[in-house]
């Protein structure tokens, strides 16, 4: 079934196509705001353990999972279901997974297009079109719509071409442009002024603050959804490995990516706030707390960008080009997730298939900029802060309560003869029997 379903062609290809799935604007973005936010170091040195301790195991179980059932989450989560109900429950969840991913897909499809245009924007500058820049960079409907159609048809058309040919291909050139770009940048803003105050904030620990509750649930959040856990996106790249790979060290080497790509994001963004600041663009109110947390990057940097004449519209350019593929990267494993289920449920061509779960979800894109005010920050809380979590929370349930334990160590050890006297398989059982669901549930009463 493998085999016609596409799979793939190496571990560098998988790795890719996973980390590119992983790291998205939650990783860039997110995660240093939350360090901002957290006392920097302080929120580094947590999220880095909790990255291990609660992000590794819940990805391995979607890892297993897929590789498993060698087919879309449904399907999977019922193949390890030995109960009537178990089996509808696992379906049930299957299928909440893939709309919550679709519902995702929607809004990051809108945040997605604000990054094109920025980007766009700094180009029509450079070539003098102050007009076409200033709409770029409006707020207007026919602009965003637009934008969210562009950054959907990027998307669809690399899922419609299958894994190797569009996902594993794709992802080969995408993930290596991304790193090279936060790289260079990173170095750049480093040599500016101020920006070694923001080093000193991000790389200096006040220990009291790592102990906070307040801080540890925020990393343990932000653990969790950077490596795209609980919709099935992972479970599907899982189910297209060949049985000869080793899981757990795949597993590691997905996680120790999207960690690293995190804090390589914390050396850009951490120091570029505090260039603004000497600068004089204001990023702290008087409390303390950074005054746009979740519009930081369209509000700040932009300043930001625009004190520093020329070479602040090249740099506008490279940044808002590295966000866009961050989001590229992660669109194309949200909009897998669908296409798969349909493509194997009912036994649909992927290509067709693939332009019309796009569409539908470009269509519900559209439907929330028309009720922007009232559906952007809805769909955002259920999906993220709510459903992601009980998901997660279910996968974890299957691998580590409904799925026998023996036929689980068969499967892990297809590509891991040794797999059984591992020190992953003394700890993995029970960790995600009985550690994961509670941190999960933690997580999600948090919310809250």
């Amino acid at each position: 079934m493998a085999g016609s379903r596409g799979e793939f062609s190496s571990r560098l290809g998988f790795v890719m196509a996973a980390s590119g799935s992983a790291v998205g604007l939650g990783n860039i973005w997110g995660f240093p705001t939350q360090a901002a936010s957290n006392g920097g170091a302080a929120f580094l040195l947590v999220y880095l353990l909790l990255a291990f301790l609660l992000a590794y195991p819940a990805l391995m179980a979607e890892l297993i999972l897929g590789r498993h059932a060698h087919s879309n989450a449904v399907a999977a989560l019922r193949q390890v279901s030995t109960h009537r109900l178990a089996r509808g429950i696992g379906a049930f969840t299957g299928v909440a997974g893939l709309t919550v991913a679709a519902l995702i897909l929607s809004f990051y499809a809108i945040v997605a297009g604000w990054m094109i245009a920025f980007c766009l924007s700094a180009v029509a500058a450079l070539f003098g079109l102050p007009p076409v820049a200033d709409w770029l960079m409006s707020f207007g409907l026919p602009r965003n719509i637009l934008l969210v159609t562009v950054f959907m048809v990027l998307t669809i058309s690399i899922v419609a071409s299958g894994v190797q040919a569009g996902i594993e291909r794709w992802s080969q050139r995408l993930m290596p442009a991304l790193l090279l770009t936060l790289f260079i940048l990173a170095v750049y803003v480093l040599t500016l002024d101020g920006a070694m105050d923001g080093l000193r904030v991000y790389l200096m620990p006040d220990f009291s603050r790592a102990l906070s509750p307040e801080l540890i649930l925020d990393a343990l959040g932000s653990a969790f959804f950077s490596l795209s856990l609980g919709v099935g996106t992972m479970l599907i790249y899982g189910s297209y490995l060949s049985d000869r790979e080793n899981l757990p060290l795949l597993g590691g080497i997905v996680t120790l990516v999207d960690v690293s790509i995190a804090v390589l994001a914390g050396f850009l963004i951490l120091p570029a706030m505090y260039v603004a600041l000497h600068n004089g663009v204001e990023i702290f109110a008087a409390s303390g707390a950074l005054i746009s947390e979740d519009t930081l990057i369209f509000t700040v940097l932009p300043e930001l960008f625009a004190t520093m004449g020329l070479a602040g519209t090249i740099v506008s350019l490279t940044f808002f080009f590295l966000m866009s593929i961050a989001a590229l990267t992660s669109s194309i494993s949200m909009l897998e997730v669908p296409v798969a289920y349909v493509t194997e449920q009912f036994d649909r061509k992927r290509r067709p298939t693939a332009w019309i779960a796009g569409a539908v979800i470009t269509g519900i894109s559209c439907l929330i900029l028309l009720n922007f005010d009232t559906l952007f920050g809805l769909v955002i809380t259920v999906t993220t802060r709510y459903s992601q979590p009980l998901l997660g929370f279910m996968f974890c349930v299957y691998a580590g309560w409904i799925w026998h334990r023996n036929t689980l160590l068969q499967e892990l050890k297809k590509g891991y003869p040794q797999a059984q006297h591992s020190l992953f398989w003394k700890v993995w059982p029970w960790y995600v029997k009985f550690i994961c669901p509670l941190i999960i549930l933690a997580v999600f009463a948090h919310s809250f």
